[in-house]
């Protein structure tokens, strides 16, 4: 029997009714957005002009920071339009292409950052080895596979709610099509869907958390035996992965690794890892690594210099 489907348009309720928080909140997230581009753009400028490239850490950190911009890019734009439309509308097929957006990077992000962290592992456990195993070739396939990877996760979600029959309500309650708020609207039985759904999502969430959680441990644990200026330089560049680990995989960890329910805290939470984290990584990287830093006046200095030739 084929799917009915009336809806042809979803209505967002958006983060706040209140008109006056909505304005507040225009101000703030075009201000996160803002800094999102700047900063992740900045990281990437850097790491191309300061010859940062040939280190596998810094390869990946590039592409981080790409992924984090196309991430929020997904989302951001639109829920900040919207926060000062009278109408939160979005297509059915918008609809689906942001769901897919936000899962493809989402999981794309998640499989860098666990690549990153095998980077650290490498480098601190293994060091005589580390250019050998992390030579070029193999971070090139290893970042193909956190793409293909993404792709898998997300077009297995959109697959799963494309054919599911719509036929009213058609409003959101979120500030993007996720998937649990829009099984919510199918007007059948999404009980196998939301379990497909959530071992989908938590499978990932949970074995890439496992495996990060199992990499710092032994990079810790190894720390011991390294000089004190070694264990610093260390700890100082794994503190910044933890940190955005843990930013990153807390408020994914409450989302998607639970039944096919929905509460009026999930718009909050998804801010953290759709917006905060991409805003925080660039300030993580950038406080907290001695050569981002060094590489970023460097930049700054060739700058003025350039400037100043100029006039």
């Amino acid at each position: 029997m084929e799917n009915i489907n009336n809806v042809t348009e979803f209505v967002f309720w958006g983060l706040s009714e209140n008109l006056e928080v909505e304005e507040v909140c225009f101000v703030v997230f075009s201000f996160f957005y803002t800094v999102i581009l700047l900063g992740n753009l900045l990281i990437m400028l850097t790491v191309y002009t300061g010859n940062l490239f040939k280190s596998p850490m810094y390869f990946f950190l590039n592409y981080l920071s790409f992924v984090d911009i196309c991430y929020s890019s997904v989302t951001a734009p639109k829920m900040i339009v919207d926060l000062l439309a009278k109408s939160k509308t979005i297509s059915y097929e918008g609809c689906m292409l942001q769901l897919f957006g936000v899962h493809f990077f989402g999981c794309t992000e998640i499989f860098i950052l666990t690549v990153m962290a095998y980077d650290r592992y490498v480098a601190i456990c293994r060091p005589l080895h580390y250019m050998t195993i992390m030579d070029r070739d193999k971070c090139n396939k290893m970042l193909l596979g956190t793409w293909v990877g993404g792709f898998l996760h997300s077009i297995i979600q959109v697959a799963l709610v494309v054919q599911l029959p719509f036929c009213g309500p058609n409003e959101i309650d979120h500030y993007f099509c996720d998937v649990h708020p829009v099984l919510k609207l199918a007007c059948t039985d999404t009980y196998v869907v939301g379990v497909v759904v959530t071992a989908n999502s938590g499978t990932i969430a949970l074995g890439s958390f496992v495996i990060l959680l199992i990499s710092y441990t032994v990079i810790l644990v190894s720390l011991r035996k390294q000089s004190p200026d070694g264990r610093h330089k260390a700890l100082s560049t794994c503190g910044s992965h933890i940190a955005v680990v843990v930013i990153f995989f807390g408020p994914c960890t409450f989302m998607y690794m639970r039944p096919d329910t929905t509460f009026s805290e999930d718009k909050m939470v998804a801010v953290f890892y759709t917006i905060i984290t991409p805003m925080l990584n660039p300030l993580i990287y950038t406080m907290r690594n001695a050569e981002v830093k060094t590489a970023m006046k460097k930049l700054w200095v060739r700058k003025v210099f350039s400037e100043a030739n100029d006039k």
